[in-house]
């Protein structure tokens, strides 16, 4: 092949390089629609048209190599991809993958070497094979994986990195083995600790297991389109030192648990779009994450870290040398457990099926095989993270407090937005209408039902308006978590007791007080209790809130029965509170 002088005759050099393309190269086009050219003869491994990567490039060393040196110029390159493309659109999709493939009865892992070998997995065995059977692509943030060794035990050499108990150490082989099963969703693997315990360490060992990459840990992203890239290119990886989750990477993370899908305007482009699809392995490392919202404290995978000694901590430069020599073997224990897993998973029923119900069948054949109790500190686990994610959740604290209190309520969202006044009067998360408190109760309804308080709003009232009605059950079976302080000096206050003898009679700041005592002798008790809980602490307050609240329902409801006196300044009857403390005007005045 030869390249012809400018006069015209003969081929051009874009023609040469499609030529040249269509000799050596398939193409083809992912499901996603993204062209790709594949090696004739060669490895299973697509390679994008652009790109550093990609053919184009490749295609330019090769025109250059077959025409003694002669370099194609950027327009016949352009132009020759262009053809390429419309080719690759010519055959129906095939489905292209990454790092690992298949379904419940073959695993292909792709161990992301030059010459494209892989492991094949079945319940029968597996094998280290020299050509995938399946389309994989490639990434800049992948990085090779060593060949699988046998005959040694490789969880004990793993056992040995990690500075957790025996039932970490199990529930993490076991996410470990789930973790190369793709057709499944993946909880979010976390590591808790205090400083000094080794978590980032930990992730990264367990990535470079699953996927190794040169940047296993990565920063929080700063948008969804920054995520979306990330995960699109990597199929395992960890967010290092999440100190607080803002509630867009919250729903990104569900979606990445159980399949999402990006669209984007392709680049240089008015109408073309490009999709990033994806379902990941997500890690995980935090001291306090601060508040989880439902729907993510339901896919998190929680492992305490226990604190290293200074005599048993190591270098990370011991770390990693050990871990280099043992990970051929420690992947070879974990492919031999896979095996075992794939054989015995069709067999597995479950009596109960928590939220991640394919997860939960592997950790019970990892329980089958190895005698472990994966499952079962799993789901104890938990619903520690559920009670966790309540109690940061300021109205779903009230929310079951209000149930405890009442066993069973039915109305409307507006009153029980009424029933339940955010505490002094103003909360950022809490619902400003009655709208807001459907929504938010349907996102706090696992956590709910976690507790033992089911939600309900198919019934609708009878009245004319047939307005829907929200029904909340304490199951008393299920002990809910501690009452805030907060929430429960409203509920000893009466705030939320829904049978109001005298719903007229509030407080000034809307409160609605107990009923009141017999005499005026308690009233006066009662007042002079009040007065005295002033000199309290506030740390005292939150030790033993009920007494005073009840002394402070107390007095006020003695005002409220008697004559207002009125304000010095305007002459107006002062607010029952103001009288308690022995106010003789208004604040205003």
């Amino acid at each position: 092949m030869s390249a012809k002088d400018k006069d015209g005759k003969g081929p051009s050099q874009a023609s040469l390089l499609v030529e040249l393309a269509r000799s050596r190269y398939e193409l083809v086009m992912s499901e996603d629609g993204r062209p790709y050219g594949v090696q004739i003869g060669g490895p299973a491994v697509v390679m994008p048209l652009r790109g550093k990567a990609g053919l184009r490039s490749r295609l330019s060393l090769e025109f250059t190599d077959a025409n003694a040196g002669q370099v194609p110029s950027q327009s016949a390159l352009a132009d020759a991809m262009t053809v390429l493309e419309g080719l690759a659109g010519k055959v129906d999709p095939v489905p292209v993958h990454l790092r690992v493939a298949g379904g419940p009865g073959r695993i292909v892992l792709d161990l992301g070497t030059a010459d494209g070998r892989c492991v094949l997995v079945t319940p029968d065995g597996w094998t280290v094979e020299a050509r995938s059977p399946v389309l994989f692509r490639r990434s800049g943030t992948m990085a090779p994986m060593p060949e699988p060794v046998r005959g040694k035990d490789g969880l004990a050499e793993l056992r040995g990195l990690l500075n957790m108990d025996d039932s970490g150490f199990h529930r993490l082989v076991a996410w470990l083995v789930a973790a190369w099963i793709p057709h499944i969703p993946h909880p979010v693997l976390t590591f808790k600790g205090e400083q000094g315990t080794g978590k980032s360490k930990a992730a990264q060992t367990v990535i470079n297991l699953v996927d190794p990459s040169p940047a296993t840990k990565r920063s929080q992203p700063r948008d969804v389109k920054a995520w979306a890239t990330q995960a699109f290119n990597s199929w395992a990886l960890c967010l290092d030192n999440v100190s607080a989750i803002q509630p867009w990477l919250s729903d990104t993370l569900c979606k990445a648990v159980t399949g999402d899908g990006i669209i984007d305007r392709a680049l240089y482009t008015d109408d073309d779009v490009v999709v990033l699809s994806f379902r990941r392995v997500l890690a995980m490392t935090t001291i306090d994450a601060g508040a989880l919202a439902g729907d993510l404290a339901e896919r998190m995978f929680l492992l305490d870290l226990q604190l290293i000694s200074e005599e048993q901590r190591r270098t990370e430069e011991e770390l990693d040398a050990t871990f280099g020599e043992a990970r051929p073997a420690i992947i070879g224990s974990l492919l031999d457990l896979l095996v075992k897993v794939l054989k015995v998973l069709p067999t597995v029923k479950l009596e109960r099926k928590p939220r991640m119900a394919d997860f939960a069948r592997v950790l019970a054949a990892v329980d089958q095989i190895q005698g472990w109790t994966t499952l079962k500190d799993y789901t104890s686990t938990s619903e520690n993270t559920y009670a966790d994610a309540l109690e940061g959740d300021p109205f779903g604290s009230a929310v079951a407090e209000f149930a405890d209190q009442q066993a069973s309520w039915s109305g409307t969202a507006g009153r029980l937005l009424e029933l339940l006044p955010p505490p002094d009067g103003f909360h950022p998360k809490w619902p400003k209408d009655a709208t807001r408190v459907s929504g938010q109760l349907k996102r706090l309804a696992p956590i709910l039902r976690s507790v033992g308080i089911s939600y309900d709003d198919s019934k609708r009232s009878n009245d004319r308006k047939r307005t829907r009605l929200i029904t909340l059950t304490r199951d008393p079976g299920i002990s809910a978590s501690a009452p805030s302080a907060a929430s429960a000096t409203r509920f000893e206050q009466g705030e939320l007791a829904d049978a109001d003898p005298n719903p007229s009679v509030r407080t000034a700041s809307g409160q609605r007080p107990q009923p009141p005592r017999a005499d005026a002798a308690d009233a006066h008790a009662d007042a002079e209790n009040t007065a005295a809980s002033a000199t309290r602490t506030p740390a005292d307050q939150r030790r033993n809130p009920s007494a005073d609240a009840t002394d402070t329902a107390d007095a006020v409801l003695q005002a409220i029965s008697g004559q207002r006196p009125p304000c010095t300044t305007c002459g107006h009857p002062l607010d029952p509170v103001l009288t308690t403390i022995g106010a003789t005007k208004h604040p205003t005045c």
